[in-house]
């Protein structure tokens, strides 16, 4: 198999983005992306699309065909694939795939998610798809209720608590605040995130991530063909994915992901690396207690000591790692299909000390991390420098 690497990034703001149409949203990332290569668009040989419901928020399906048409680049290959909130992650596995395979030397992907078209009712059903239909959703489970189970789990087992947990959005507000393309660019209190409403017990407002809208896009090239094209590729060292069931009853525990597990043993024996060989890490916080049970399941800490770890300051920017300093999808924003690439985007700016006032020290490896519904699929990437 060949080595990998993107050569160029872009994103849209991130955002309620009226001004813009689920086709614009496209362009504006994709655009981006290709000045970012420096490359012609003629180049690209095949595009891979992750988008988890646009037939749901805008009536639109077909996305693969729309998304190759809106850049321009017909009539190569263009395909759109799904994974509930890791559709983005999962194109991106199957564009390295492919380029590893030799198949193509150089293809696009890309996430996009248009959600604020449709009410926020329609939204939550919309989502609520990502877990299991007929066992969770038609049953009234949200997915801030099953989220908010697992909260409860976690405090009962290991003493997690709720300040903790919005400690988690507070340090994402934080490092949100310095990011231009986030849909919050706002500080928050401690005092602040615990007074909010309570969403489901004990989830309150500022432990959930948005409901957004956004698109992501990078460029992969085979290794040795970007270091002649490109100045500063960022090669893809590790790429790995797993599986969980579907409903969480069915799960062994309600404190941890297996997939996340699972993928990232596969990631970091990929890597040759452990995590403490990591400096920066996006990870999956569509709610604070998603962001505990990560930093443990990809084993930054022990399982039940994040929640002390974060209370110490542990996973700010510059600390003992760096997590989330895109501002996560808590205040970046969690346009679904587009949050996976949107990491990637972020992992590469790191790396390439392009982060901007929330760039982080001396970083040598970062590490995305993107779940599917409540863990039914994960997916980890890790990345260095070619």
């Amino acid at each position: 198999m060949r080595s990998v690497s993107v050569i160029g990034v872009g994103m849209s703001k991130f955002g309620e983005r009226w001004d813009a149409s689920f086709r614009q949203l496209v362009a504006e990332a994709g655009i981006m992306a290709l000045k970012d290569s420096k490359i012609d668009g003629s180049a690209i040989q095949a595009v891979f699309g992750g988008c988890m419901a646009s037939g749901r928020f805008l009536g639109q399906e077909h996305i693969g065909a729309l998304i190759v048409d809106q850049l321009g680049l017909n009539p190569i290959a263009s395909t759109r694939l799904e994974a509930a909130c890791a559709s983005g992650s999962v194109a991106f596995r199957s564009g390295i795939m492919a380029v590893a395979s030799g198949m193509y030397d150089m293809v696009a992907v890309g996430g996009v998610e248009k959600m604020t078209e449709v009410s926020v009712e329609d939204a939550a059903t919309a989502l609520g798809g990502a877990g299991d239909q007929e066992w969770e959703l038609f049953q009234g489970a949200t997915f801030p209720a099953l989220y908010a189970l697992m909260a409860r789990r976690h405090m009962k087992e290991y003493g997690t608590t709720e300040e903790q947990m919005a400690l988690c959005a507070v340090k994402n507000h934080e490092n949100g605040s310095k990011n231009p393309y986030a849909q919050y660019q706002n500080k928050i209190t401690l005092e602040t995130a615990m007074n909010s409403a309570v969403i489901a017990s004990p989830l309150k407002l500022f432990d959930c991530s948005p409901i957004s809208d956004g698109a992501a896009v990078a460029i992969l090239c085979e290794t040795s063909k970007a270091k002649k094209i490109c100045e500063q590729p960022i090669e893809i060292i590790a790429s790995a994915q797993a599986s969980d069931t579907l409903a969480l009853a069915q799960r062994k525990s309600l404190t941890e992901l297996n997939a996340t597990k699972v993928a990232a043993k596969q990631a970091f024996e990929q890597a040759k690396l452990k995590p403490k060989d990591i400096q920066t890490a996006e990870v999956h916080d569509c709610f604070t207690i998603a962001e505990i049970m990560a930093v443990e399941d990809l084993g930054f800490f022990e399982k039940g000591k994040a929640g002390k770890a974060i209370e110490a300051g542990e996973t700010k920017l510059n600390s003992a790692i760096s997590v989330n300093t895109s501002g996560g999808l808590k205040a970046c924003g969690h346009p679904v299909g587009a949050t996976g690439v949107k990491q990637i985007v972020e992992a590469v700016w790191q790396l390439r000390g392009q982060g901007g006032q929330r760039q982080a020290n001396g970083v040598e490896h970062a590490l995305t991390h993107n779940v599917g519904g409540s863990g039914a699929t994960a997916t980890v990437h890790i990345f260095k420098r070619a």
